[in-house]
């Protein structure tokens, strides 16, 4: 049994991770990259041209409390980010760095900008054909969008492509959004407190988590909303003090970021490795393309789709060109990466370690950075972890209830056990050494991308009707800003 799992997984994961013929880029980032960058030259830059009104979008100047949904537009941010800002943030930019070299973080900014254009289409289609109820919640997503856009154009195969992404999100919700961020979540705790049972973290965790998720999403964003903004200010506040004490290298420190975009570096550090790491981080990072973030934002008030698609824009923008490069500043202006002149491999500080591609070197050389300029920033991490741990996971399950609800159907009993089970699962991954179950999931979570950008190319052209008469009735001044 175990091998025949074991054999499934691997399968499975190497399908969804397998490089392009003679290079070592995964096609699953290739696909996200594409769609990415169909959809900014599509939509016209969206994301440049209307982040101010996004922004004014999030202040709730022109939200009416009367709108069908949820949550507000910036509890519905909120609720999204703090499913994608964790510890990619933090071991994963430090990987994309170690292996690609400074100028990882260019190309990670590049494709964090290009994303937002992926979150502009995904989450206005989950608020257009997103299902509203009686009792005034509502459920969406691509599931629905997929399912209902495609019966609306006449193309075949909706429904059994919206089910085959809504198995992917209840398999990555279980094991990337739920026990990676418990089993983390201990370890980080452990390395402070001292070695003690996982099983103990993951009841804590459960039961905090239980009481957090049992009230739905209004109880989801009344905490992601308080969570999410403490911990973003928490860790950018601490970059921002090293980069302060380290001004005079901030422009040496970008001077190395583009000259390493494009030049060669040695092996690893060259152009391609460059690129190579910091698309990969930014695709694992933001999941702009993935499909998730739509389910969340599809619970926000509003009547005009196109206000959400807006919204959402800026979670790239937040996760990965802001704080993501945050951290890339620090691990380069502290001097933490040095690159060796025979292979081209960069080194992590003093001891020389390279850093490893699974990830398992990169908290420590975050760590390692902030540590060197403040000393006491080792527990400001581990608070860090924890939040950003607890935050993905309450997160991802509303995304894996959703998947879960349109599955079996919608109910109190379907819904409590979904979370019931959710909570086992914390407990589990905090305990359990957990191997291919979590390669398995987080194969899963890119396999809802494969399915989701094939829906978005079949129903962009109406997301473009849509934003095209938002604009016009936004600069007619049909559309007004509401008076609170």
């Amino acid at each position: 049994m175990n091998e025949g799992f074991s054999w499934a997984t691997g399968w499975f994961v190497s399908l969804i991770f397998a490089p392009l013929p003679g290079t070592s880029f995964p096609w699953i980032v290739l696909w996200l990259v594409t769609g990415a960058t169909i959809f900014t030259l599509y939509f016209g830059f969206i994301q440049f041209r209307a982040i101010k009104h996004s922004i004014s979008l999030v202040k709730g100047d022109y939200a009416d409390p009367q709108d069908a949904g949820e949550v507000s537009h910036f509890q519905a941010l909120a609720t999204a980010l703090s499913g994608t800002v964790g510890l990619g943030n933090i071991a994963g930019v430090a990987v994309a760095v170690g292996i690609g070299g400074p100028g990882a973080t260019f190309w990670m900014i590049l494709a964090g900008l290009m994303g937002m254009a992926s979150k502009f289409t995904e989450c206005t289609l989950g608020v257009k054909y997103r299902n509203e109820y009686p009792d005034g919640t509502v459920s969406g997503g691509p599931m629905y969008y997929i399912s209902k856009g495609f019966k609306e154009k006449g193309i075949p195969g909706g429904k059994p492509l919206a089910a085959l992404f809504a198995v992917f999100c209840i398999l990555g919700s279980f094991g990337g959004g739920n026990m990676f961020q418990a089993n983390q979540a201990h370890a980080q705790i452990s390395s402070i407190v001292g070695s003690y049972p996982g099983w103990i973290t993951g009841v804590i965790f459960a039961l905090i988590v239980f009481a957090v998720i049992v009230g739905g999403i209004k109880s989801i964003a009344r905490v992601t909303e308080k969570v999410v903004p403490f911990m973003g200010v928490l860790y950018v506040t601490a970059a921002l003090i090293i980069i302060l004490m380290n001004i005079d290298k901030v422009g040496w420190a970008f001077e190395q970021i583009f000259v390493g975009a494009f030049t060669g570096l040695g092996i690893a550090g060259g152009l391609v490795g460059a690129l190579i790491q910091g698309f990969k981080r930014a695709a694992f990072s933001n999941e702009a393309g993935v499909g998730s973030a739509a389910i969340a934002h599809s619970a926000v008030r509003t009547k005009e789709p196109i206000t959400e698609g807006l919204v959402s824009l800026l979670e790239p923008f937040i996760d990965t060109v802001v704080i993501c490069t945050m951290t890339a500043l620090v691990i380069i202006i502290t001097g933490q990466l040095t690159s060796d002149p025979a292979t081209g491999l960069y080194l992590v500080g003093d001891n020389g370690h390279i850093i490893t591609a699974d990830g398992s070197s990169g908290v420590a050389l975050t760590s390692a950075a902030f540590a060197s300029a403040l000393s006491w920033f080792p527990y400001v991490l581990a608070v860090a972890v924890v939040l950003f741990a607890f935050s993905t996971m309450i997160s991802w399950s509303y995304y894996g209830l959703k998947a879960w609800t349109y599955l079996f159907g919608e109910g109190k009993n379907t819904e409590l056990v979904f979370k019931l089970l959710f909570c086992v699962f914390v407990v589990i991954g905090a305990a359990a050494n957990l191997g291919p179950v979590i390669d398995f999931s987080d194969a899963a979570i890119f396999a809802m991308a494969v399915v989701n950008i094939i829906g978005l190319y079949f129903l962009m052209s109406l997301v473009k009707d849509d934003l095209h008469s938002y604009l016009t009735r936004l600069k007619s001044g049909e559309i007004k800003r509401f008076k609170h």
